[in-house]
C-alpha cells in the first residue's frame, strides 16, 4: 500500500459506481485535489476485483446498489479476503439508509450521499466532504475492533422500565464511525438506563432507520426524537438528521426540543448544541459521552458539561475509528474519564449508581 506518511505521498482512490455520471462527478472532485490520485473507475463490482488487483488503491469509494453484484455483498467479500478502507455513496432513500448502516457494521469507515445532476450552489460543500472523508479514510485504515463488537441485546429479553420522570440524562455525541459505536454502548445499558438523547451526524434521510436498527438491538426503547417530547428512563432519543436536539427542562420534566436553526460547526444536529443544553438544564444529575468521529464538534459542549458538575467520557483513541471529536475533548480537560467503548455502558452505570448513593446521603 502507498506510504501515507511521505509528505508527497499521495492517496489513491479506486471509483466503483455504475452510474457515469457519479463516477464523473467523483472523480473531477478528487482529481482536484492534489493529495489524491484517482488511479481508476469500475462500473460494477466483477470489474473492481481485477481493478483492485492489479491497481492496489489506498481508499475505495463503493455504490450502495449496483447490478450483477450489489455494494453490501461485495463489501462483505472484500473485509473477508482484502480488507481496505471504504467509503460507501449512498442514495438518500430509506432502503440506502439501512443498506449504509449494514455496510458501517460490515467495516465500511464512512459514507456520504451519491452526486446529483442538481447539486448546482451545494457542490462546493459536496466536495468538500468527499475529499475529506476519502482522506480521513487513508489515515484510518481498516480498525480490527470493527469486527469484533460486544454482544448485542436480544429484544426478547427487554424488560419494560418503570414509566416515571427521569432524574438523570446521558447525552451521546458522535460523527464517523459513531453509528456502530453506540450501538455497542445501548447493546451494553440495561432497560431502566437513564434517558438518553443522541446526536450522531447523520443525514436526515437516515436518522430514523438509525433508532430502529439502536431499538432492534438494545434493551432501551430507541426512537427518533419528537418536540415537545418527555425524556422517560430506559428510552432514548435520536436527533433528526436536519435538526438541533436540545433539553429542556419543565419542572420535574426534561424535554426534547427540536430546532432548524444554522448549523454548528458545520454539523445539523450539533454535539456542542445538545451538551450544552444538558449542561444547562441537568448540570451534574448529568453524564455526557463523547465517541468517535471527525473534526472536534461537542468537544467544547463536553466541557461545558464538566464545568457545570457533569460527568464526561470521551472514547478512547485505540478503539475510535476517528479520534478527533474524542481527541479535542481530551485536549481541553473536558474529559474526566477516557475508555474503550467495550467500557462505557458498564461505566456509564457506575457512575449513575454513585450519582443515586450520593444523593440519598444528602437526602438522609
Amino acid at each position: 500500500m502507498t506510504d501515507l506518511h511521505r509528505p508527497t505521498a499521495k492517496v489513491r482512490v479506486l471509483i466503483i459506481d455504475d452510474s457515469a455520471y457519479a463516477r464523473q462527478i467523483i472523480t473531477e472532485i478528487l482529481s482536484a485535489d492534489p493529495g489524491i490520485e484517482v488511479v481508476g473507475c469500475a462500473s460494477d463490482a466483477h470489474v473492481a476485483r481485477e481493478m483492485i488487483r492489479r491497481l492496489n488503491p489506498d481508499v475505495l469509494t463503493l455504490d450502495v446498489e449496483m447490478p450483477r453484484m450489489d455494494g453490501l455483498t461485495f463489501l462483505r467479500n472484500l473485509m473477508r479476503l482484502r480488507p481496505m478502507p471504504v467509503v460507501m455513496v449512498s442514495s438518500l432513500t430509506e432502503r440506502g439508509a439501512e443498506v449504509t448502516l449494514e455496510a458501517l457494521a460490515v467495516g465500511a469507515v464512512d459514507f456520504l450521499p451519491k452526486p446529483h445532476v442538481d447539486l448546482g450552489a451545494t457542490l462546493r460543500d459536496y466536495a468538500g466532504d468527499l475529499i475529506t472523508k476519502v482522506k480521513a479514510a487513508a489515515r484510518i485504515g481498516v480498525r480490527a475492533t470493527r469486527a469484533t463488537t460486544a454482544p448485542i441485546a436480544l429484544k426478547s429479553t427487554r424488560q419494560p422500565a418503570p414509566v416515571n420522570t427521569t432524574d438523570v440524562i446521558v447525552a451521546v455525541g458522535a460523527s464517523t464511525g459513531g453509528t456502530e459505536a453506540i450501538r455497542e454502548m445501548l447493546a451494553g445499558l440495561p432497560a431502566d438506563a437513564p434517558g438518553t438523547v443522541i446526536t450522531q451526524h447523520i443525514p436526515k434521510a437516515f436518522s430514523a432507520a438509525f433508532a430502529r436498527r439502536l431499538n432492534d438491538s438494545s434493551a432501551l426503547r430507541v426512537q427518533e426524537a419528537a418536540n415537545g417530547q418527555q425524556i422517560l428512563p430506559g428510552h432514548a432519543y435520536v436527533a433528526p438528521g436536519d435538526c438541533h436536539l436540545r433539553v429542556e427542562r419543565s419542572g420535574a420534566r426534561y424535554m426534547c426540543r427540536l430546532d432548524n436553526s444554522a448549523a454548528v460547526n458545520r454539523h445539523r444536529p450539533s454535539v456542542d448544541v445538545m451538551f450544552q443544553s444538558v449542561a444547562e438544564a441537568a448540570g451534574p444529575r448529568s453524564i455526557g459521552v463523547l465517541l468517535t468521529g471527525m473534526g472536534r464538534d461537542g468537544a467544547q459542549g463536553l466541557l461545558q458539561m464538566r464545568t457545570a458538575g457533569s460527568q464526561t467520557i470521551a472514547q478512547d483513541e485505540a478503539s475510535s475509528v476517528v479520534w478527533g471529536m474524542p481527541g479535542e475533548a481530551v485536549s481541553l480537560g473536558a474529559a474526566q474519564l477516557v475508555l474503550p467503548i467495550s467500557a462505557v455502558a458498564a461505566k456509564l452505570m457506575a457512575l449513575v449508581a454513585a450519582m443515586d448513593i450520593t444523593r440519598a446521603s444528602r437526602l438522609a
